[in-house]
């Protein structure tokens, strides 16, 4: 990407906040955030964050810069969270390296998990304010009307295209969630393969802070039970893998689930599938995450009591 193709605002703020503008253009990402990997003009490499500010972003980038401090395996921030214009500006120490652990097995579960339990261990003593609302793939506890969250890009498409079966798992999902009544703590809410990077059997970085959530952590580590292996397509684990993630989760945090826990996290599991499944559906793709659902969702719904 040439400099010059560069959102305008993006060389002063550098300069202001980094010290250097921009001399060249290591990557650019946009999906939810815009993402930059930059060398400034004094051969630093840096990577700037920007994403429209709904007041969660302070929040993350304090709790990630925390955890960095303390030596957990993530990219360092820079600055905090800036307001620009519209949008929420960070920047972060480059990280580069690492491979994508890739399966579903119950032996790559436990490695995923074993890194889930150092970071809500990690977050737990680390205070900040919540960082509401949370993710819109992880928002179950909405207080919008109606099934769903607002997302109007979403809610403007052809809702009878979504299958009843999706729309039925997320109902009883969310009346079982809710219904809990469990304490909230931070944690992150996108703990997928894609999110993640390895140094053979030692996990390299964490990325992806932006996705941190205030829910029950039995609700947080029932989420990622059940998308860790995603590194493309989100999907579904299996089931057997789902149940070893939880248990070691539960193992390396040396503190085991209450019933009610258990049966929330198993609920949790399947918020981000149908939230997905509903996306393919609008969307028009394969149903990777609406298979995986249909051929799992009774069995999760029973060890959810839903």
């Amino acid at each position: 990407m040439p400099l010059n193709d560069l959102p305008d605002w993006l060389p002063a703020w550098c300069l202001d906040h980094l010290g250097g503008e921009p001399a060249g253009v290591l990557f650019q990402l946009r999906q939810m955030s815009m993402v930059f990997g930059l060398r400034l003009a004094g051969g630093t490499d840096v990577v700037v964050k920007a994403r429209d500010d709904d007041g969660r972003a302070m929040s993350c980038v304090a709790a990630q810069a925390r955890l960095a401090e303390r030596g957990f395996p993530c990219a360092r921030p820079l600055t905090r969270a800036v307001a620009s214009g519209s949008l929420a500006v960070h920047a972060d120490a480059m990280r580069p390296g690492g491979e994508v652990l890739h399966g579903d097995s119950p032996d790559v579960a436990v490695r995923y998990a074993e890194v889930f339990a150092r970071l809500m261990a990690g977050l737990a003593d680390v205070t900040v304010a919540p960082p509401l609302p949370n993710p819109r793939w992880a928002r179950w506890d909405h207080t919008d009307r109606g099934l769903w969250p607002a997302i109007e890009f979403l809610d403007e498409r052809d809702q009878s295209l979504v299958p009843a079966y999706v729309v039925d798992t997320a109902g009883r999902v969310r009346r079982r969630m809710l219904a809990a009544g469990l304490p909230c703590v931070l944690g992150h809410a996108d703990f997928e393969a894609q999110n993640l990077r390895w140094h053979g059997q030692e996990v390299w970085a964490v990325h992806d802070w932006d996705s941190l959530a205030w829910q029950p952590e039995a609700a947080l580590a029932g989420a990622a039970s059940g998308a860790f292996a995603s590194a493309g397509p989100p999907t579904l684990a299996p089931i057997e893998s789902s149940e070893v993630f939880l248990m070691a989760y539960q193992d390396f945090r040396g503190r085991l689930f209450t019933a009610a826990e258990q049966e929330i996290a198993w609920a949790a599991s399947m918020w981000a599938a149908a939230h997905n499944a509903r996306w393919e559906a609008l969307h028009g793709d394969d149903p990777v995450s609406g298979d995986a659902l249909r051929a799992q969702a009774a069995e999760r719904l029973r060890r959810a009591n839903a």
